[in-house]
């Protein structure tokens, strides 16, 4: 008991290090993706704007790590509201059910890549690109410049 009891700490303590506490939701896990997506299109139409899906889940440290430089970084965060709709698209399984198959499905299966993963799509809904995103990171986060980069290749033309 005592062996299992040390390897459970053991297991705790290397999690702990590599995977830090998360902080709040960052998937409406009671969203219709398909809905938001609708919505944003319209949005999308209305001010020239693409629609950028981030497909990923709560439990998910990566999509944590971008959802965080999407929003507090401030020439990222300039160049994804002035270019696009934002849409986090919950795939997580819960119950025994993946939720939002219908729109992993519709959109190619981009969760075969990883998570997070970001798809485009123009005002119209059609895919412009998919994106795994490990090729966005550096060491262990999303680097700013390759986020931006990427975010201005797939920018509406005005």
């Amino acid at each position: 008991m005592k062996i299992l009891a040390s390897l459970l700490l053991l297991v705790s303590a290397l999690t702990a290090a590599e995977y830090p506490p998360m902080g709040k939701d960052i998937y409406d896990v009671k969203a219709d993706a398909a809905v938001d997506i609708a919505e944003a299109l319209a949005i999308a139409r209305a001010e020239n704007k693409h629609v950028l899906l981030k497909f990923g889940a709560n439990w998910c440290v990566w999509c944590h790590r971008l959802s965080g430089l999407l929003h507090e970084d401030k020439a990222v965060h300039a160049a994804l509201t002035h270019n696009f709709v934002l849409i986090a698209v919950d795939v997580d399984t819960r119950n025994s059910t993946k939720r939002n198959v219908p729109t992993i499905e519709k959109y190619g299966n981009p969760t075969q890549h990883g998570l997070p993963v970001l798809v485009v799509l123009d005002a119209n809904g059609e895919l412009l690109t998919t994106q795994e995103t490990g090729a966005l990171e550096e060491g262990s986060a999303h680097d700013p410049a390759k986020v931006i980069t990427f975010l201005s290749r797939w920018a509406p033309r005005r």
